[in-house]
């Protein structure tokens, strides 16, 4: 084995030592997507449903939404927490102008926001 030869022993290396890997053979993992949306109004957390109803995880900014009317902003999280609760997923304020919402395989480790 090479690691007789790393950790001691010399010995030489032969072709039996070496496995060759089929490419083809490894499973193909994609990216998780992750989009960033702007909600300036109330109309705007459909674009962000949308985009969870397709399986992204979504950063979505809402200092515009908030600044502008803090009813509408309070409604339209609501609208989105439904969402996100029909999809088993989670929702998590990531501060006073960002939250982040996941679709069902992805959820929100709150555990390091304690240590900030």
């Amino acid at each position: 084995m090479p690691f007789n030869s790393i950790f001691g022993g010399k010995k030489e290396i032969d072709e039996g030592d070496f496995m060759e890997l089929d490419h083809e053979g490894t499973p193909n993992i994609d990216a998780i997507p992750i989009r960033i949306a702007h909600v300036n109004d109330y109309g705007d957390i459909d674009m962000v449903q949308k985009f969870l109803r397709e399986g992204n995880i979504v950063f979505v900014k809402i200092k515009t939404l908030k600044e502008k009317d803090m009813s509408e902003l309070k409604r339209a999280i609501e609208r989105l927490r439904k969402t996100v609760t029909a999809l088993n997923g989670d929702i998590a304020g990531v501060d006073e102008n960002y939250i982040i919402a996941t679709p069902s395989f992805a959820r929100v480790d709150r555990s390091a926001a304690e240590l900030l």
